[in-house]
């Protein structure tokens, strides 16, 4: 088995690190640092056809995103990284769901410049929290789309003008399919390529 399949096989399951154990986290921690070693994207900001795309969370150390699915009568849904390397934007949109007629979304977006061959540096400027029946949500490039054409969102959307909402990701492993994100708060994130991904 090769390492990709390792980390994919370790992860499966664990319903993006909600369901995974202490042990299980030492091992799929390791499962990534081998994939690591084996990255054939050394320098991926420089590969804006591979890092460009609708990115949907596999696996993830974060505190913050799993504690979304704490929240009472919710779970958590689909949450996707897109990144559009045409204008160094990203938006990172997480799905709630629960309760029907009650399925919310929390949507930021942000800007990234690029510090060295694989770090982008990402400052938060936008976000957005509704029903999603309300905010008419129908898919990621539907809700950017919508962001691009400066169309306003309520009950809540507002700017983010604090400069500590500033923060950096490396790219640890990217390919085809595949992207390992390490974040400045220590987090890990796996995430696919979804197909509806547009092309550059």
């Amino acid at each position: 088995m090769d390492q990709k399949a390792k980390l994919l096989g370790a992860i499966a399951g664990k319903n993006r690190g909600l369901l995974a154990q202490e042990l299980d986290r030492v091992m799929i921690l390791e499962a990534i640092t081998q994939l690591e070693d084996q990255n054939p994207t050394p320098r991926p900001t420089e590969a804006p056809h591979l890092l460009a795309g609708n990115w949907r969370l596999l696996y993830t150390t974060s505190r913050e995103l799993l504690g979304i699915d704490r929240i009472p009568l919710f779970q958590l849904g689909e949450i996707y990284q897109c990144i559009r390397t045409e204008n160094q934007a990203v938006y990172n949109i997480a799905e709630i769901v629960g309760l029907p007629w009650l399925e919310g979304l929390v949507c930021v977006m942000a800007e990234f410049d690029v510090a060295s061959e694989r770090r982008l540096t990402v400052k938060f400027q936008r976000s957005i929290i509704g029903l999603q029946r309300l905010l008419g949500y129908q898919s990621p490039n539907q809700m950017i789309e919508k962001l691009a054409e400066g169309q306003k969102f309520l009950p809540i959307d507002f700017k983010i003008e604090n400069r500590e909402q500033e923060g950096w990701i490396d790219l640890t492993y990217l390919d085809e399919t595949l992207r390992i994100n390490r974040g400045n708060e220590g987090s890990v994130f796996v995430l696919t390529k979804s197909p509806d991904s547009p092309r550059i």
